[in-house]
C-alpha cells in the first residue's frame, strides 16, 4: 500500500488499485475515459514523488504530470486532485462570486 495525498485529504492505495481506482473510492473528482492510458482525459499534476507505467501510456505524459488510470504508485505521492464535494463547493461559490449565481 502506498499513501497518497490530495489537495484536501490522504489515503492508502490498495495493492491491486490503480491511482484512479484509488481516487474515485475516496470520492475524488478525476475525468476519464478509456481506463488505460490511450486518451489522456485522467491526466493530473503529480505535486510529488514518482509512478510507474506498466506499459509506457499512449497518451502525452508532460513532466509534473500522471495519468491515473494506468500508473503504479510505488511511494508516498501527491496529486492536485479534490474531492467531489469539494470542488461542487468551490464551484459554486466562484459563481457566487461571479454573480452568476441566484
Amino acid at each position: 500500500m502506498s499513501l497518497v495525498r490530495t489537495t484536501d485529504t490522504q489515503f492508502q492505495l490498495l495493492d491491486s488499485e490503480t491511482l484512479l481506482e484509488g481516487l474515485e473510492r475516496t470520492g475524488h473528482q478525476v475525468e476519464y475515459q478509456c481506463r488505460s492510458g490511450y486518451c489522456g482525459s485522467c491526466r493530473i499534476p503529480l505535486v510529488y514523488g514518482q509512478v510507474t507505467y506498466k506499459e509506457q501510456p499512449l497518451a502525452y505524459v508532460a513532466p509534473g504530470e500522471v495519468l491515473p488510470c494506468c500508473c503504479t504508485v510505488t511511494e508516498p505521492i501527491a496529486v492536485d486532485c479534490q474531492r467531489i464535494s469539494n470542488a461542487q463547493e468551490e464551484s459554486a461559490d466562484q459563481l457566487s462570486f461571479s454573480g452568476l449565481s441566484s
